[in-house]
C-alpha cells in the first residue's frame, strides 16, 4: 500500500469507532471450530490478515498439505499443534522472519506426547515436516512458565482430542497468563471440562461441541484510540464492541488508562471514554499484556513523561525486535529507551521530547509500530513508511482515522 501521511485534524462532535474483532479470540475459535464434530458459524470474526490466513489454511482445499503461515506467529503455533495430531503428512513454513522465530519448545512438547515432527532447516525453527500421528506416548508434560503463552495455548487446544488426555504442568510463573485463561474459557464454552491444579491443567479425552459464539472487539486495537484520546482535546469517544466481562487480557487497558486521565464507562454498544484528572504512573508492567507496551511507551514519550517499564522481554521475538525498533524511532523525538538489569527506562536527552513538524516512522514490518506512533499526528504530521502493515491486525485503521477527523493520504 506504500507510505502514508497523517496530517491535520478536524474535531467532530461525535465519533463512534467500530473496532475489529479480536484476533486472539478469532484464531482460537477457528481451531476449536475445526475440531468440532459439527462446526458452526462464528460471528464477528477478525478481518485481520492473521485470521484470514488461519481460515484459509484450516478450511480451504490443501491437496499438497503445505501450510504457509506467512508472518502469523499465532497461526504457526496453533497450526503446528493441530497438524501434529492428524493422520497426514504436512509441511509448515512461513515468511523469512517467521523462520527466525523459535518453536523448539513447542515441538519438543509435541514430540514427547507422540508427534513425529522434523526440522527442514535450522533445529528449533521452522520450516517443519510433520508426519502422521501414530500413538500417544505420554500423558503429562512440563512446560516453562516464562515461554510464549501461545505454546501453552496450542497444547491446551489439542489436549481434548488426545486419546489419553493431557496434563500440563507449568514450571515457574506463567507469563501472559490472561491469554492462557482466554484459551481455557473458550474450551469450556465449546463443552470441554478443565481441571485446574496449583501447577497447571488436567484435560481428559473429550469431544468439542459447537455452541454459537460472537467474537468480542479487540482491546489491543482500542489502545491506539485511548492514546489519541489522551493526546487530543475530544471530550467523548465511543468504541463499539468491547465488553466489561472480557476474555482478553488487554482489557486491563481501561484500568491502566485511568492514570492517564481516561474514564471508561461500559454501555450496551461498547465503551464511552471521557476525561478525568490524570495521575501519571512512574512504572508500568507489561508481563501480562505485552501487546500494549508500544502504545504506552510512545504515549509516555509524547507526554514528556519519564517512566520505567517491566515485562518487555518477549517483545524481542515478535514481528520484529520491538525493543530495538522503539529505541530507533524514539530517538527521533529526543527520547531514549535504555535496558537495565530488570527493566527499561524512558528518558529524554533534553527536558522534553523534540516534536518535529513532520515525523517519519519506520514500521520494521510491524503493525503495532505503525499504530502506536499514529496518535502523534495530534502533535505533528506523521509519515508512516509502510501503511500496509496494519492489515495484520486492523485493516480498517486508516479509514477509521479519517472517520475521526484526521486527514490521511498516500504519498
Amino acid at each position: 500500500m506504500g507510505s502514508i501521511l497523517i496530517e491535520g485534524y478536524k474535531k467532530r462532535e461525535k465519533v463512534e469507532i467500530a473496532l475489529p474483532g479480536s484476533k486472539s479470540e478469532s484464531n482460537r475459535v477457528l481451531i476449536i471450530n475445526k475440531m468440532c464434530d459439527f462446526p458452526g458459524e462464528i460471528s464477528n470474526l477478525s478481518e485481520a490478515r492473521d485470521t484470514r490466513i488461519m481460515q484459509a489454511l484450516l478450511f480451504s482445499d490443501n491437496e499438497k498439505n503445505i501450510y504457509n503461515v506467512k508472518d502469523a506467529g499465532t497461526v504457526m503455533r496453533f497450526i503446528t499443534a493441530y497438524l501434529a495430531i492428524q493422520n497426514q503428512p504436512s509441511r509448515i513454513t512461513g515468511s523469512d522472519r517467521m523462520l527466525e522465530r523459535p518453536i523448539g519448545l513447542l515441538v519438543d512438547a509435541l514430540t514427547t506426547i507422540g508427534a513425529n515432527i522434523k526440522y527442514s532447516g535450522k533445529t528449533g525453527y521452522p520450516p517443519l515436516q510433520v508426519h502422521p500421528f501414530s500413538q500417544q506416548l505420554e500423558t503429562t508434560i512440563t512446560i516453562p512458565g516464562n515461554i510464549s503463552s501461545q505454546f501453552i495455548s496450542a497444547l491446551l487446544l489439542i489436549a481434548p482430542r488426545l486419546e489419553k488426555g493431557l496434563t500440563i504442568q507449568i514450571d515457574g510463573n506463567l507469563v501472559s497468563k490472561p491469554y492462557v485463561e482466554m484459551t481455557c474459557a473458550l474450551l469450556e464454552h465449546f463443552g470441554i471440562s478443565i481441571d485446574r491444579t496449583e501447577t497447571g491443567f488436567v484435560i481428559e479425552h473429550q469431544s468439542y461441541s459447537f455452541h454459537p459464539y460472537s467474537v468480542e472487539s479487540d482491546w489491543s486495537a482500542a489502545s491506539y484510540w485511548y492514546s489519541m484520546f489522551v493526546l487530543g482535546s475530544r471530550e467523548k469517544l465511543i468504541l463499539k464492541g468491547l465488553r466489561a466481562n472480557s476474555l482478553q487480557g488487554d482489557s486491563i487497558l481501561a484500568k491502566m488508562m485511568k492514570s492517564f486521565g481516561v474514564k471508561t464507562q461500559y454501555t450496551k454498544e461498547g465503551v464511552e471514554l471521557s476525561k478525568q484528572p490524570p495521575n501519571l504512573p512512574n512504572h508500568l508492567d507489561f508481563i501480562q499484556c505485552p501487546d500494549l507496551a508500544q502504545t504506552f511507551i510512545v504515549l509516555c514519550a509524547a507526554l514528556s513523561h519519564q517512566c520505567r517499564f517491566k515485562g518487555l522481554q518477549t517483545l524481542k521475538i515478535k514481528e520484529t525486535d520491538r525493543i530495538a525498533a522503539l529505541q530507533n524511532e524514539l530517538k527521533k523525538l529526543g527520547a531514549q529507551l535504555v535496558e537495565r538489569t530488570d527493566d527499561w527506562q524512558l528518558s529524554f536527552l533534553q527536558n522534553c521530547p523534540s516534536i518535529p513538524e513532520r515525523l517519519t516512522i519506520n514500521t520494521y514490518h510491524d503493525h503495532r509500530m505503525a499504530m502506536s506512533f499514529a496518535p502523534l499526528a495530534l502533535l505533528c504530521n506523521v509519515h508512516v513508511d509502510d501503511s500496509g502493515v496494519v492489515e495484520k491486525s486492523y485493516p480498517g485503521f486508516w479509514n477509521d482515522l479519517r472517520l475521526a477527523g484526521f486527514r490521511v493520504r498516500h504519498i
